[in-house]
């Protein structure tokens, strides 16, 4: 049988890369898995994953939960340094 593990470790993004594409998309992890894991093999699909996790971000900080806010800062700076390619402006390679 197939776990979400699983499921998770055949993509190209951690965990916590996988909550915020989750929660941002309001479902399961594992369907959220399937969706970024899409997206990162489309052309300006890792630059809508780096905006959805910037999306979340902005919307801690406006329920002024810093916490969340720096939990999903952290998230951002991690896919970033792994997809450069997901910076705006970043040129193919």
């Amino acid at each position: 049988m197939i776990t979400r593990d699983d499921i998770e470790d055949m993509t190209c993004l951690t965990r916590d890369e996988i909550t915020a594409v989750a929660e941002h998309e309001h479902m399961a992890e594992v369907s959220a898995a399937t969706l970024a894991d899409y997206m990162m093999h489309m052309p300006h699909g890792p630059q809508k994953v780096q905006q959805m996790i910037c999306e979340d971000i902005r919307d801690a900080l406006h329920r002024d939960d810093l916490v969340h806010a720096r939990e999903l800062y952290a998230v951002l700076h991690h896919f970033v340094s792994e997809h450069p390619e997901a910076v705006r402006g970043a040129q193919p390679d």
